[in-house]
């Protein structure tokens, strides 16, 4: 988890798909607890920044869909967003865009699972991707990039967190360059998938405190794991 009491060190893991076929299109990460679009009513679009950067934005439920429109290999994507039964507002983002950068499309996706509250996953909508671009590495060198780029906004995000507050987020992203190289990473339990002939394929490994690996780097760190019905308490 990004932020938080427990994510201080945690590496996130990376993976990449070369040379896909022009008719196929990389599903969307998903994440557990349901995703949730950063949507609200129309404001100015200063107004939106402001508010973006002071994370006092808002995620709600909705449905949407789209398409890469310069590669010659095409994307579609499509995403289902809705709220679970916790009963308190949503706190999950998700995002779905393509960008031109350095002669190339690029279609960004992620999945943002927010925790105790919405402040992180919502400055990691904001923030992630944009840090990720920036690393003088994304273009020669992607998987070390995005682990350099994770890397660093955990770590503005625990230096800030009397602004953010102490709440944490998980992260999937999924970078789609010209339609055929698909760069995922991952911290938390949201997880990527993909679709291949009708059968979904588990792209991403899910850092569950229940599992052993994740348990000891816990425990590594000075934390602890107690387990309780239906749930892990860590700390």
């Amino acid at each position: 988890m990004i932020g938080g009491q427990a994510a201080d060190s945690q590496p996130p893991s990376a993976s990449a798909s070369c040379s896909s076929s022009s008719s196929s299109s990389p599903s969307g990460p998903a994440a557990g607890g349901g995703a949730r679009l950063h949507r609200s009513k129309r404001r100015p679009d200063i107004l939106n920044m402001l508010m973006t950067a002071a994370c006092l934005s808002t995620s709600s439920s909705d449905t949407g869909k789209g398409q890469s429109k310069l590669s010659s290999n095409k994307v579609t994507h499509g995403f289902h967003l809705v709220e679970g039964r916790s009963g308190h507002d949503m706190e999950d983002y998700h995002v779905a865009e393509y960008r031109y950068e350095n002669d190339h499309e690029l279609g960004l996706f992620a999945i943002y699972d927010g925790h105790l509250g919405d402040s992180v996953a919502s400055y990691l909508k904001a923030n992630l991707f944009n840090n990720i671009m920036k690393e003088p590495l994304f273009w020669s060198d992607p998987q070390e990039a995005i682990k350099n780029a994770y890397s660093s906004t955990n770590k503005y995000i625990l230096e800030n967190s009397k602004q953010l507050g102490p709440g944490g987020s998980t992260a999937v992203t999924a970078i789609v360059v010209d339609g055929k190289d698909l760069w995922i990473a991952n911290i938390g339990d949201s997880r990527a998938v993909v679709c291949e002939r009708g059968t979904a394929n588990q792209l991403t490994v899910d850092h569950e405190p229940h599992t052993i690996n994740e348990r000891k780097r816990i425990e590594k760190q000075g934390g602890f794991v107690s387990t309780f019905p239906g749930k892990h308490l860590i700390a």
